[in-house]
């Protein structure tokens, strides 16, 4: 039984992974945490108050980017597996994590995306900025995110050949949109994903969080999990 604290169950994405979790063969929730949850059995004001009553294997965090590389530091020091949804980490912060990952014993599965479509959105894309000539990203999602650009426009633009313009948009109603606008001579070619739902990102994060303590040090993106054969 993998035991699974969430961080962030409050939250619309944190509550979808308390569901899935719960609803996983061979799973658990071992602990729940948000100041905005009602203090109860298994419930957490805080990340430091989650680990000191032990008996957790993975931690899923849905947090706040203010407080992601804290927390994710924390799940390490306690030999805790990490899986981390929550985006706003710098490339320092995030080599940071992977000195602490390989020093340590517990592993790390970071990802800007968790739905299956969106990796493959961008494996796809990165592929066609190869072949054509010039390329922009457009990322929609719903109005209370607070990153912008979001995880994956980054993460897609870092794959791509180039150097793509990101634009933003974040309006009620969205959940998470991504389109990649490819133009060649006299041709255009536009990639889209569109997560309807938040159940879209649960079958990547049982993924990862099934396979992370099989993965040393810290794995980036959803993609080594999905093809495993090219992972280097």
């Amino acid at each position: 039984m993998i035991r699974v604290m969430v961080a962030g169950a409050g939250g619309r994405m944190g509550g979808a992974v308390v569901a899935a979790v719960t609803a996983a063969p061979g799973m658990e929730v071992a602990g729940r945490v948000d100041p905005a949850l009602a203090r109860g059995p298994g419930t957490f004001v805080d990340v430091a108050s989650a680990l000191a009553a032990g008996g957790i294997d993975v931690a899923v965090d849905f947090t706040q980017p203010a407080s992601v590389f804290a927390n994710t530091c924390a799940y390490l020091a306690a030999g805790v597996h990490a899986v981390i949804g929550t985006t706003g980490l710098t490339d320092d912060q995030l080599e940071d994590i992977r000195a602490r990952a390989v020093a340590g014993t517990a592993n790390a599965v970071i990802a800007p995306n968790f739905a299956v479509g969106a990796v493959l959105m961008m494996r796809f894309a990165a592929e066609a900025s190869r072949h054509m000539a010039r390329a922009e990203i457009i990322e929609l999602h719903h109005d209370q995110k607070l990153d912008a650009p979001s995880g994956t426009a980054l993460r897609t633009a870092a794959l791509m050949e180039g150097d793509p313009v990101i634009h933003s948009v974040r309006l009620p109603g969205l959940v998470a949109h991504q389109e990649v606008i490819l133009g060649g001579l006299g041709e255009t070619l536009t990639i889209r994903h569109d997560s309807l739902s938040r159940e879209s990102f649960m079958p990547g994060v049982i993924l990862a969080v099934r396979s992370v303590a099989d993965r040393p040090g810290l794995t980036r993106g959803l993609e080594p999990l999905l093809f495993p054969t090219e992972d280097s």
